[in-house]
């Protein structure tokens, strides 16, 4: 089950001003859009100042070593590429139903599930985030090379905004640089 992307997840509450958020940009950068979510962190860097609160992370393929980042943020928000029959470049909202009802695991990328799976051992310790949420995209070509694929580079700007939306709803001001 996917939600078409159309802007933040209605109904979410402000978040009290105390509480961290957490963006992570996940993939590789050597193969072509599966380096999607570290541009977008890149791009959000350049052209937005975020609060104290609010952490950007470029994590790559980091795996359990995002353990101590969920257990110590209350929103996580992770930008990566998603596993769709879509056509390439389209964007898509997984909210945390989908995520803690198991649905996503089957349509996920690796490392995503690598994801899944950090934040029930998060849950097993008690330190699980209040709500993670991921903003996705449909790659064209995951293969060896550096650049995206013009479906995804143009798509970098839109789920950066998206992002800042959402941090903004969240009770947080998000200047541009």
């Amino acid at each position: 089950m996917r939600v078409e992307l159309n802007g933040a997840p209605a109904g979410v509450p402000a978040m009290d001003k105390k509480k961290t958020i957490a963006v992570l940009g996940i993939g590789n950068l050597l193969m072509g859009d599966e380096g999607f979510g570290v541009h977008v962190i890149r791009y959000l860097e350049e052209h937005y100042r975020f609060p104290d609160q609010v952490l950007l992370h470029d994590v790559g393929t980091a795996g359990i070593y995002l353990g101590p980042v969920l257990e110590e943020a209350d929103l996580v928000l992770v930008i990566d590429v998603i596993k769709s029959d879509s056509p390439p470049g389209t964007l898509e909202f997984l909210d945390q139903e989908m995520i803690s009802g198991r649905v996503v695991q089957s349509a996920m990328s690796p490392h995503q599930l690598g994801i899944l799976e950090i934040i029930d051992i998060c849950r097993l310790r008690g330190r699980e985030p209040e709500r993670v949420e991921f903003f996705c995209v449909v790659p064209r070509r995951i293969e060896l090379g550096l650049d995206l694929t013009p479906e995804l580079r143009q798509q970098v700007p839109v789920v950066s905004d998206r992002i800042v939306q959402r941090i903004r709803e969240a009770g947080y001001p998000v200047p541009h640089a």
